[in-house]
Parts: C-alpha cells; structure tokens; sequence
C-alpha cells in the first residue's frame, strides 16, 4: 500500500465544491503533503486552511502544477479544457468535475463504486479522469447492484435537484427569495422559492435539457451498457441542498421485493431506507452533508412485474461531486 503524502492541488477552490473538497480531504484524513489551491484574481493571497496548516491562493499561471501528484478540477468546462491537460502533463493525474471530458472516448469516467476497476488499470500514468455529473452519480450507484445481479432493460428517471447543484449564487438566490418573495431572478429564469422548474441545463432541438442529455450519456457510460435504453427529466426544486431521484428501473429478470432490497443493502456507497408504513424513505435535508447515497420506497410497478420503482437521495456537492472526486484519487494511490 502506498500511503506516502501526495502534494494536491485544487482549481477553484473557493467555489461550493472547492470547500466541499478541503472538508471532506480534512474529513477522511487525506495524506496531503502540500495543497496548492487555485481560484481566481479577486482570491488571490488569501489563505485556505487545510489539517490546521494555512496555504496562500493562487492564480492559474504555466508551470503551476509542477511537482504536484494530483490536482482536482472544479471550476467549470472552459478552464478543465485549458488547464487539465497541462496538470497531466506536468505529471499529475487531473481529476475533473466539469464536463468537458466526459464523454471522451480517450477519458476515464469514473464512480468508484460501479467502475473504480477502470482505474487499477491506468494508475501508472498521470492523466485526466472525469468525475461524473452529481445527478448521474447517484442514479448509477442504486442501478450498478440490481444491472449486475438482474440485468438491466430500461430506465426512467425525474429528478428534483436542489439549488446548491447551481452553486453559491444559486444557494443564496433561493434564500434572499424565501426571505423576500419580491426579490427578481438572476441565476434561474423564473423566481426558485416556492416553485419548480423543469429546466436544468440548456435546450436542445429534441426538446431534452443538456443537463437529461448527461445523464443518459454518462450512465450509459460508466454502467458499460452503451444500449440500455435510459430517459431523464430533470428538475430545480427549491431545496437547498441533495438532488432526489425518482427512479423506475426494468430488469432483465423477474425477482421479489425482499431480494431487491438485499440486492441493494449489498451495493457499495448505498443505504436503504425503506418504511413505507412508518413514513421511512430518504428525504433531501437529512442526506444533506453525508457520503452515502440513499435509497427508499421500493416496489413493484403495476403494469410490469420486471419493473421497479425507487427513491434515491444523494447530497449533490459532496458525493456528487467532491467526495467522488477524492475517492477516484483513493483508488488511484491506494489509500
């Protein structure tokens, strides 16, 4: 096992996820040697705290990444494009959460959980890995138990995607509305407080947001199951932070309710949570700041004994996003 101290870099490190990543590094007591944190010109000589040690703010500059072992991307498509290939370059393997590279054919996308085995397979040489969109990762880590043990037909899945999912100015949009309902939309197109929208991403001809268009993509992807026939809707709904799923899911094989829920309880990253009739299901603010991904409210669909349906909570910034992110560099270092 290699448990040497890795120097860490991490691009926009003030960001939602940025801070996500330095609490969940603290959190899982990450052997980090050195942390270089980028973020932009306004944060530039500002400090980031870090296992009680302080590092100055940087901007992207060349040569920035030299000597690092790994720098986490979280800072948007535009930049990843620009400044990914030169952190693997320089000799650190890039773990990105845009999507500027995940549906690369020559790039990794990765949720440990369901296709982690990708990376014993390229840990020698520094590249990029994409860290998936959070909508997808949650989707992928309830479906991969019941693919590998049933086989997995079609799915179909709506999302109710809190606002964090947009970031800080989107969080803060959601809480000056709900403190005063006159407060105009700027981050979403209609006011988020007290309202859904169904429009996440932009649109496209087929009248899919790119937000639905990730997630059939990226599933299909990462699950290895390139022709399962997969639909998504996704939504804004106005919580603060965790995406919900509602999930109806059709198995090659016809199976019992109790198999399914042992299937599941089996499944890396997953927590069942499944009551019904003491009102016991995964609810958004209780998955918020937690790492696994939650799944309630599983039954059978009426018209199709193959067909499942299910509830699945996930908080979007950390396992959606940063700790994802951390555990594909656990795996890379073996930690």
């Amino acid at each position: 096992m290699d448990h040497r101290k890795l120097k860490v870099g991490v691009v926009g490190a003030t960001g939602m996820v940025g801070k996500s990543f330095m609490e969940t590094l603290e959190q899982r007591d990450f052997p980090v040697a050195e942390l270089r944190p980028f973020a932009s010109e306004k944060s530039a000589g500002l400090d980031i705290e870090l296992m009680g040690k302080s590092y100055p703010i940087q901007t992207l500059t060349p040569g920035c990444f030299n000597g690092l072992d790994l720098v986490f991307f979280s800072s948007g498509d535009e930049i990843s494009h620009k400044w990914a290939p030169l952190a693997a370059k320089a000799g650190a393997f890039a773990v990105d959460n845009s999507a500027a590279f995940r549906m690369d054919n020559q790039v990794p996308l990765v949720v440990p959980e369901v296709n982690g085995d990708i990376l014993d397979q390229i840990k020698i040489k520094p590249q990029i890995i994409a860290n998936p969109n959070c909508t997808t990762i949650q989707l992928v880590v309830a479906l991969n138990p019941l693919y590998k043990k049933y086989g997995l037909k079609e799915v179909r899945v709506a999302s109710y995607q809190a606002v964090s999912g947009a970031g800080q100015a989107a969080y803060d949009e959601l809480v000056a509305q709900v403190k005063d309902s006159h407060q105009e939309p700027s981050v979403f197109p209609h006011r988020i407080a007290y309202n859904c929208i169904p429009q996440i991403g932009s649109f496209q001809d087929n009248g899919f947001t790119s937000e639905e268009i990730k997630v059939i993509k990226e599933s299909r992807k990462i699950l290895r199951h390139p022709q399962l026939k997969i639909s998504s809707f996704t939504v804004r709904v106005p919580v603060l932070n965790a995406h919900a799923e509602a999930v109806w899911a059709t198995l090659d094989k016809e199976t019992s309710r109790e198999e399914v829920i042992k299937t599941l309880e089996a499944g890396p990253g997953l927590v069942v949570e499944d009551n019904p009739q003491k009102s016991f299901y995964p609810q958004q603010y209780l998955a918020s700041g937690q790492d696994p991904v939650y799944v309630g409210r599983i039954h059978r669909d009426l018209e199709d004994p193959k067909t499942w349906l299910m509830w699945v909570v996930a908080d979007n910034v950390r396992k959606g996003a940063a700790l994802n992110g951390i555990q594909i560099a656990e795996r890379i270092f073996d930690i």
